[in-house]
């Protein structure tokens, strides 16, 4: 009676690992599967080239717009430098266009790229700093505006993010009021520090018989 009980036993044990196993090797087979199935998808291997393209594109647009800023006047500027508490900061641009920072004083930050910026700080902080790290962000780009007065409809302060021409910023503003003088437009612009007054005759610009004028950040407009 007891042979027979542990051979049922035994037998009861032995079906039990069996179907174990048979459960492991199954799933063994369907994660394969799964892996295989993946690799050879041509879609995902599609949608990943997609993703990293476009992860590229984002971080070339962000490095183009930093190329092409040039920091002005009254714009306001996070320097980092890393590991140095006392040396981060978020600073004016004042109307000479230099900044202050410790240990550096006063430097020239107007006319310069965020880039070119950060070079010359990573230079002067050599002296005083082991392998400097410098960040140089724009935090308000407030020398890219444009002053515009007169008979316009919407007179005041515009924002621009780049050169624009007189055409464009006249829509910009909502264009004239019925009594513009359109043929004797005053533009006040710096060529070479210098102030420099330009007249411009708008009908002119529109019937092509001269170039539009172009219009650049810190100028300004009047119209008669």
């Amino acid at each position: 009676m007891m042979k027979k009980n542990l051979i049922t036993f035994l037998s009861v044990v032995f079906l039990f690992c069996f179907f174990i196993c048979v459960q492991d090797i199954g799933a063994e087979d369907t994660t394969e599967k799964i892996q295989k199935s993946e690799a050879s998808d041509p879609s995902s291997k599609i949608t990943d080239n997609i993703k990293a393209k476009d992860n590229k594109k984002v971080a070339g647009d962000v490095v183009t717009e930093i190329d092409k800023y040039v920091i002005g006047p009254e714009d306001v500027l996070d320097i980092f430098v890393w590991k140095e508490e006392s040396l981060t900061k978020t600073v004016p641009v004042r109307i000479d266009g230099k900044i202050s920072l410790p240990l550096l004083d006063d430097i020239q930050a107007a006319g310069l790229t965020p880039l070119q910026l950060k070079d010359e700080l990573t230079k002067k902080l050599t002296g005083f700093v082991d392998n400097p790290t410098v960040t140089v962000t724009v935090k308000e780009a407030n020398s890219y505006r444009v002053f515009i007065s007169g008979e316009v409809r919407q007179p005041g302060i515009v924002r621009i993010r780049s050169e624009v021409t007189l055409v464009k910023l006249i829509i910009m503003v909502g264009g004239f009021t019925e009594w513009a003088n359109k043929r004797k437009i005053l533009v006040l612009t710096k060529e070479n520090g210098k102030e420099k007054r330009i007249t411009a005759n708008y009908n002119k610009i529109i019937d092509g018989d001269i170039p539009d004028i172009i219009i650049k950040p810190g100028d300004t407009v009047i119209i008669p």
